[in-house]
């Protein structure tokens, strides 16, 4: 019910939605400066790190006509190889400027990479398209996609500054999970059309409907329901100052994220659900 053949290209997926995710959110924490320094400084360093994965990744992986009857379209691929390239190249000097405290060239670097983390969806998006309800849905998936592995693993980072510094104010976690929560709630709501819009058949997929396959439940239940629940809990356990508490509610909640984000890419090659 999952297609074992298309686990490097869930990889794909995964890496770069995360790198981006990720610096998308670092950035907008960073450019509105309530964040402790050394929160930026580590997180932009690390995400140099994952978009160094990210480009080895996409850069090994080679992509033809289809993977196990789903249909792609490698002509996409080098431009997304050398949009997440680019990400790659202005990570550095993102890290460089803002552990050097330069703050302005580092906002404008990273603003530079964040651009090329859409450019890099955008076209990512383009390769796996051709089975779904249509490229609007797959490049709303990965970028919400983005959104929630990049919100959910840069809060659970910032959320051990306060475990070192309690008394750091608890307004930037708490803008980061209340923006974690409103980027599932969006996720969600684009499960309607996924499932409702018609699509293509994948040929060598189990003739199983999506609604019967039990890794769709536990997409839906396990990396969707329930991170919600427990982000809600973190967000109210941040604002009576329970840090440890929010901190440990996140671990949790990247936890099922990422994985809830491996099955949902492993459901589009059997499915052409994009979620």
């Amino acid at each position: 019910m999952i297609s074992a053949a298309a686990l490097p290209y869930t990889l794909l997926i995964l890496f770069v939605e995360l790198t981006v995710g990720a610096l998308w959110v670092l950035w907008v924490a960073h450019l509105r400066g309530k964040s402790a320094a050394s929160f930026i400084k580590f997180a932009a360093a690390s995400i140099f790190v994952l978009a160094s994965l990210s480009f080895w990744i996409a850069a090994k992986l080679h992509v033809g006509r289809d993977v196990d009857g789903y249909p792609l379209d490698p002509d996409y691929m080098p431009a997304a190889r050398g949009a997440v390239l680019l990400v790659f190249v202005l990570s550095l000097p993102y890290a460089f400027f803002t552990l050097r405290e330069s703050r302005r060239a580092a906002l404008v670097a990273g603003g530079a990479a964040s651009l090329a983390g859409v450019a890099a969806l955008a076209f990512l998006a383009q390769v796996f398209a051709i089975p779904t309800w249509g490229y609007a849905g797959t490049l709303l998936s990965m970028i919400v996609g983005g959104l929630v592995v990049g919100a959910v693993s840069m809060g659970m980072v910032l959320g051990h500054w306060y475990l070192v510094t309690p008394r750091l104010p608890e307004q930037p976690l708490r803008e980061m999970t209340f923006f974690l929560l409103v980027a599932m709630g969006v996720q969600a709501l684009l499960l309607v059309p996924a499932l409702v819009l018609p699509r293509d058949s994948i040929a060598n997929a189990v003739d199983t409907p999506i609604l019967q396959n039990p890794f769709f439940w536990m997409r839906v239940g396990g990396g969707l329901a329930f991170p919600m629940v427990l982000t809600w809990m973190e967000y109210d356990s941040s604002g009576v100052r329970a840090m440890q508490s929010a901190t440990g509610l996140l671990y949790l909640a990247m936890a099922l994220v990422l994985a809830g984000e491996v099955l949902a890419k492993g459901l589009l090659f059997v499915s052409a659900v994009p979620s």
